[in-house]
């Protein structure tokens, strides 16, 4: 039940950071300029981009992954998969002034892989535990 109950800790941490993601994407044109101003230019650079990235992704695989096991159902990691594709694409072989266009729509993918992870292993849990009372009972 533990295992369970941080594996919802780790896909609310996942919904909240690819949402963050998908903001700072859609408005890094619009930040790009006023960052400096605030004195916090350094989002823009390209290691937040990638740590960010890569912080999702540490998130992701663990909470999803992990859950797959138990829900055994693939649309997540689906979701995950294009989410992370679009923003590869987009940052290895599109032109920079089409990010704010595209990459927020990788970074709701995630999101939306997290928040069906999440809905899927409460219903999971609850299923396993009424098949375990049955199993139990004709025992």
């Amino acid at each position: 039940m533990k295992n369970l109950k941080s594996n919802q800790t780790l896909d609310k941490v996942g919904i909240t950071a690819s949402v963050l993601c998908a903001i700072h994407c859609a408005f890094f044109p619009v930040l790009l300029t006023l960052l400096p101003l605030l004195g916090i230019g350094f989002l823009v650079k390209g290691w937040a981009e990638t740590a960010m990235v890569l912080f999702s992704l540490l998130i992701a695989g663990v909470s999803i992954l992990s859950a797959y096991k138990l829900h055994q159902n693939a649309l997540p990691l689906v979701l995950l998969a294009t989410g992370f594709a679009i923003i590869a694409v987009v940052h290895l072989f599109l032109p920079e002034n089409l990010e704010p266009f595209i990459l927020p729509f990788g970074g709701l993918s995630i999101a939306f892989a997290h928040y069906l992870n999440l809905n899927y292993k409460g219903k999971c849990s609850v299923k396993h535990h009424y098949t375990a009372q049955i199993v139990n009972r004709t025992k």
